[in-house]
């Protein structure tokens, strides 16, 4: 239905992404959540003058997601029927060269102790030090069982690799036991006809292991996201809307990428994101700007620095919203309470800032979010609202 209501206008939607946003209340912390605490009057001043508020489901009732899926739903594709894989974000986002057939996987590096992964990420170990890594592996691994294999290094401890070959199948379990201090573990073929994939990830492991072996700290990696290049309606046809994306993290632009987004330059600071943003803001009508140190804080347990980043954020905040965009959304993907130190399941606190003349007149959290006049909805709705405030949808019916 929508489709049939969708407006050919020049009105600006910006989408300001928190990844990891929403968190819970911390003993430790006075029950608040860094939302709550940290001090961002430029945000609680949209908040209050034009904002309503509410909360987010990005896939379903206690299910925790994903980046992909979170980020899929905020732009409103349902997650389930549209799944894309983490790898094919990861090297898209690299701006690696994907086709047809390929096989994509997201890697890092990690620290393994007696069988044991005692450190998933290395330490973050610096970029500069996977750059290294990638290249010695490059050069020793080219190809397994008569497959190619191409690695990229990404930020800090990530990088990406593509399987090019004959017969390469994505139904695989990570090779990845997703907690530190667990076995490590190898890929398994989930049906028949990824038995040689599964064979060639595992012998590309053994590789890498040997390669590493006199490495202090990187001396294994981790795979996993194993997916292939998917069929989506790109987003500028979906809603009749230049769109661009604007993001450090090579996952996140490879999202946008998929949806057929346009990415600009890499931006190095808020500042120079601001800056793409301004420079482009006449020649597009919608803006995804994402932020990934709130995601980063919440993973690491570090209240006070996300507390920091949101504030951080908060000083932007004027610059954007002086733009005068018909409707600015201040939200997250998923959360990513300092308390569990990942991914939840909880709703994502969302904030609209419109210029109806409604306000619910609170300042932007969680606790205020859940008495917010939007109530809570799933992300996959969030698009039609977003565009119904941003005055791109026409009546329905006579």
């Amino acid at each position: 239905m929508m489709d049939e209501l969708l407006l050919s206008n020049d009105n600006k939607v910006i989408f300001l992404v928190l990844d990891g946003l929403g968190d819970i209340p911390n003993p430790a912390f006075g029950l608040k959540t860094p939302l709550e605490a940290a001090r961002k009057p430029n945000i609680d001043g949209l908040a209050t003058k034009s904002g309503i508020l509410g909360r987010i489901i990005p896939v379903d009732t206690g299910i925790t997601p994903g980046s992909g899926p979170g980020h899929l739903s905020l732009f409103g594709y349902d997650p389930v029927v549209n799944e894309i894989g983490r790898g094919v974000l990861e090297v898209l986002g690299l701006n690696m060269d994907l086709r047809d057939g390929d096989l994509a996987a997201r890697a890092n590096f990690c620290t393994i102790k007696d069988g044991l992964v005692t450190d998933r990420r290395a330490g973050r170990i610096p970029t500069e030090e996977t750059e290294r890594l990638c290249a010695m592996i490059s050069a020793s691994a080219k190809e397994v069982e008569g497959v190619e294999v191409i690695i990229r290094p990404g930020k800090s401890h990530r990088f990406a690799v593509i399987f090019r070959g004959v017969g390469l199948s994505d139904k695989l379990t990570d090779a990845d036991p997703h907690k530190d201090n667990k076995p490590f573990v190898y890929t398994r073929a989930k049906t028949a006809d990824a038995e040689l994939a599964a064979r060639v990830i595992n012998g590309f492991i053994d590789r890498v292991t040997d390669l590493l072996k006199a490495e202090p700290v990187a001396n294994g990696a981790l795979l996993r996201g194993f997916s292939q290049k998917p069929d989506i309606k790109p987003f500028t046809a979906k809603y009749r809307m230049k769109s661009l994306a604007i993001a450090t993290y090579p996952m996140y632009r490879g999202i946008a990428k998929v949806l057929g987004m346009d990415v600009k330059d890499e931006p190095g600071s808020y500042e120079e994101a601001v800056a793409i943003l301004k420079k482009n803001y006449n020649d597009y009508q919608f803006f995804f700007f994402h932020v990934k140190e709130t995601d980063l804080a919440g993973e690491d347990g570090n209240f006070e620095e996300k507390v920091k980043a949101i504030e951080v954020v908060d000083k932007i905040v004027p610059e954007i919203a002086g733009l005068n965009p018909h409707a600015l959304v201040v939200t997250g993907d998923h959360s990513t309470p300092c308390p569990l130190k990942g991914h939840s399941w909880h709703p994502v606190p969302l904030l609209i800032a419109t210029k109806t003349g409604e306000t619910d007149g609170l300042a932007f959290h969680e606790k205020n979010c859940i008495a917010g006049s939007v109530g809570t909805i799933y992300s996959k709705e969030l698009m039609a609202l977003a565009l119904a405030h941003g005055g791109r949808l026409d009546k329905y019916g006579a």
